[in-house]
């Protein structure tokens, strides 16, 4: 028998800190998640979907009650110049395949019903209270949480605090992440009836689209722009690297490129008579598998985005089915742990290893070049816009002279970039990819 407070403390209740929580309880665990928001989900911004295939291992029948959105049966891609756009739109049966289908999600009400589920279970929770530090004994195993006056004792910590990871820093000596590694996220959500919706991204009753931006959204800089349709409203929003949002020589506040990006011809028509109801921020872990930390200590795991779990893709952005996947994973190692009399280091083992064997790791690994290849490729934000639009003209503009024929109007486009050039960008992006 533990003489401990609880069998475990969540540090945080996003997806991965609730659904870890949820696991722990459901376990049999005495479980007390502290979040530092007044409630579940208040200072968490719409990452805008999730992909269900996690969410089933822990919630198999999730939606029947999950407040979900809308199923996304459309994706759509926009390269975007300063007043044209070039756009992919796809739509398959596959999309909507149970198991592979995607939802989008307002956070506040999707992770307070991922608490709600962890309080049913048995946790225990604490709003509206941070934890300052996290308590070791004397061969510096963690085994406990201060928060505010009060310092509560556990077998074992999941440390889940976030994309801002002070106390893995402070507590654990995780290095604090570069800025090129890190995002800011810029997001409002604007009301709109379900009809209209429906008529202006073409989709049937109750269904949804998601959009992804690059180019002259972010004013040529690395990052891009999303949009996903909610049930009665539209989440629209930028990233932009830390990075970027800080240099001195960029002229454009992340807030400034988010007005533009709203009035541009392409976003102006979807928002148009839509009522902004909400405006919020938050840091996005973008470095990839290179900026994943040490994630198992004595004592103590780490889930989320606090572990670095994030990735985007441009044409996909994952991150809510990795925590919860992550969430998850550290649950069942802390119950092993537990339950073996070992929460130390080695007793905690099985986390990693559950996690390497799994998907998490797995496509960060496949796709750990990308980052790095996203951040030097300059021309894709600056000039692929404007080549696809020069080559969309070639393609669809008429004039009444008489016009060559295709590959006569399109090669001068392409040799103007430089034929060799744009083939050794392609093959790196397809070898990062």
């Amino acid at each position: 028998m533990s003489d401990t407070d609880f069998d475990a403390i969540v540090v945080g209740s996003g997806c991965a800190g609730a659904v870890a929580a949820y696991v722990l309880a459901r376990a049999g665990k005495s479980v007390l998640v502290v979040e530092r928001g007044n409630f579940a989900g208040a200072k968490n911004m719409t990452g805008g979907r999730i992909y269900s295939h996690a969410l089933k291992e822990v919630f198999p029948n999730f939606e029947e009650e999950a407040p979900l959105e809308r199923r996304i049966t459309h994706e759509r891609m926009v390269l975007m110049d300063a007043r044209a756009a070039t756009t992919i739109d796809f739509t398959s049966d596959e999309l909507a395949a149970e198991g592979r289908d995607s939802y989008s999600v307002l956070r506040a009400p999707f992770d307070q019903w991922l608490a709600s589920k962890a309080e049913e279970a048995g946790a225990e929770y604490i709003c509206g209270i941070a934890v300052e530090e996290l308590i070791k004994d004397g061969s510096g195993k963690v085994v406990g949480v201060r928060a505010g006056e009060d310092e509560i004792t556990a077998q074992a910590v999941v440390l889940a605090e976030g994309a801002n990871p002070l106390l893995a820093e402070k507590c654990l000596g995780n290095p604090r992440p570069k800025p090129s590694q890190m995002a800011v996220g810029i997001k409002q959500v604007f009301e709109l009836a379900p009809s209209q919706i429906e008529d202006r991204f073409l989709c049937p009753e109750g269904q949804g689209a998601a959009m992804l931006f690059v180019g002259d959204c972010t004013h040529g800089n690395v990052g891009g722009g999303f949009l996903y349709t909610n049930k009665e409203s539209i989440s629209l929003g930028l990233v932009a690297t830390i990075e970027t949002a800080a240099r001195g020589s960029n002229p454009h506040s992340i807030c400034r490129m988010l007005e533009d990006f709203k009035r541009h011809p392409a976003v102006a028509p979807i928002i148009r008579g839509a009522k902004l109801a909400e405006h919020s921020g938050h840091m996005v872990p973008e470095g990839g598998f290179d900026m994943v930390p040490e994630y198992v200590f004595d004592g103590c795991v780490i889930a989320g985005e606090t572990a670095g779990l994030c990735m985007n893709m441009g044409y996909q952005v994952r991150g809510m089915d990795f925590a919860v996947a992550s969430g998850r994973m550290a649950a069942e190692a802390v119950i092993e742990a537990i339950d073996r009399g070992d929460t130390g280091k080695e007793g905690l083992a099985s986390y990693r290893t559950r996690m390497e064997g799994s998907f998490v790791i797995g496509d960060l690994k496949t796709f750990r070049r990308w980052p790095h290849t996203m951040e030097g490729w300059d021309s894709l934000f600056k000039d692929y816009p404007s080549l696809a639009k020069e080559l969309m003209n070639e393609l669809f503009v008429v004039n009444g002279a008489p016009q060559a024929p295709l590959m006569k109007r399109m090669m001068p486009v392409l040799k103007k970039r430089g034929l060799i050039k744009l083939a050794l960008e392609m093959r790196g992006a397809c070898k990062a990819l």
